[in-house]
């Protein structure tokens, strides 16, 4: 029997199924900006939603932190004990000095946010199912597998929103996970390695990090992408293959890892997209997902500029403002007049997903 869960608690009836916590945020003695990461993003997300009156802070789900007893579920306990040392936490987050930081700093103020976000991750799987579609505005540690963390990941939330659907919810036994980040997700394809019911799509820059030959045999779908490739190539190849993807293999549940690192211009993605490039290709994917009647999780990942905040907050405003976000299969109270849908396809998607 699985062990109780405050993640699976029902959110109350208003809210959206847009999931975050301000303990997202990593800041801590300007230590942060010792990686290229923005690690104040996940708020400035928010931010900008709240500026365009698509949400207010009664109306998003609060990420609830992960417990070791949920990392469990994936983790192994020699894994979870690795992280109590500050020099373990280091290599994995590429910030050196963390390694001289007493461990129940590191665990207060780096690990904290991570075992937040992969919280939001397993609540926003969930919502995703009883809703239709869900964001965590964090999460996307595709790098972390059960035993190794790497590349900032040191949790698999992936993993663990995957396998909490299929312990938990009924009806939930087949999954897909497309990876748009500029990075192969080697974490959640160690993972499933030898799952045959989970599908794994993944497009990558194929010169970068972590150019992990083993863990490429379980993707079903590669799409490995040369140095600088732009939008026009870039969405025709995602477009051709998520719709084959999901042709291919019915999932129950999406997860969609939404990393902001392709844009032109990252340090570390090495791909040349463009804003507008990344709001296409996030309506690509939900339109594949709602069309089809698949409930659809999208996770945030990886992003290294200043500007990718804005980005995934337009990309947001953008499902929204063409219908293809929804209040979902189940009532979510009466919100604020700004939240109605406004798109004209969508109560055509609706009464799709009520049939399923």
């Amino acid at each position: 029997r699985p062990h109780r869960t405050e993640l699976y608690e029902e959110p109350p009836s208003g809210c959206w199924p847009i999931v975050y916590s301000p303990d997202y945020n990593i800041t801590f003695m300007g230590l942060e900006k010792l990686h290229p990461f923005d690690a104040g993003k996940w708020g400035k997300v928010i931010n900008f939603l709240k500026e365009e009156k698509l949400i207010a802070d009664d109306l998003i789900v609060q990420a609830r932190e992960a417990t070791d007893e949920d990392l469990l579920v994936v983790h192994t306990r020699r894994y979870l004990n690795k992280l109590k040392w500050s020099f373990v936490v280091a290599t994995i987050t590429e910030i050196p000095p963390v390694a001289f930081l007493p461990n129940f700093v590191v665990q207060r103020k780096v690990l904290k946010p991570l075992r937040t976000q992969t919280g939001g991750t397993i609540m926003a799987g969930k919502l995703a199912v009883d809703r239709g579609w869900a964001i965590n505005v964090g999460g996307g540690f595709h790098h972390c597998s059960s035993d190794k963390g790497g590349g900032f990941c040191a949790y698999a939330d992936i993993t663990l929103a995957i396998k909490f659907l299929f312990e938990r919810v009924q009806g939930v036994s087949r999954a897909t996970i497309i990876d748009l980040d500029a990075h192969q997700g080697n974490g959640h394809e160690r993972d499933f390695m030898d799952d045959p019911r989970v599908y794994i799509m993944d497009a990558y820059n194929r010169y970068i990090y972590p150019g992990d030959g083993f863990a490429k045999r379980a993707i079903r779908r590669r799409v490995e992408l040369e140095w600088g490739t732009e939008d026009s190539e870039y969405l025709q190849k995602v477009q051709t293959h998520v719709e084959g993807a999901l042709n291919e293999f019915r999932p129950d549940i999406l997860v969609y890892n939404a990393g902001t690192d392709v844009l032109d211009g990252d340090p570390l993605g090495g791909l040349a997209i463009s804003p507008q490039g990344i709001v296409k290709r996030d309506e690509v994917v939900f339109r594949a997902a709602r069309s089809r009647g698949v409930p659809v999780l999208m996770v945030t990942s990886g992003g290294y500029q200043k500007r990718t905040a804005r980005i995934i907050a337009d990309s947001i405003l953008n499902l929204h403002s063409l219908g293809l976000l929804g209040r979902g299969r189940t009532a979510c109270g009466l919100g604020s007049p700004s939240l109605e849908r406004t798109g004209t396809d969508s109560a055509k998607d609706f009464s799709n997903l009520a049939l399923q």
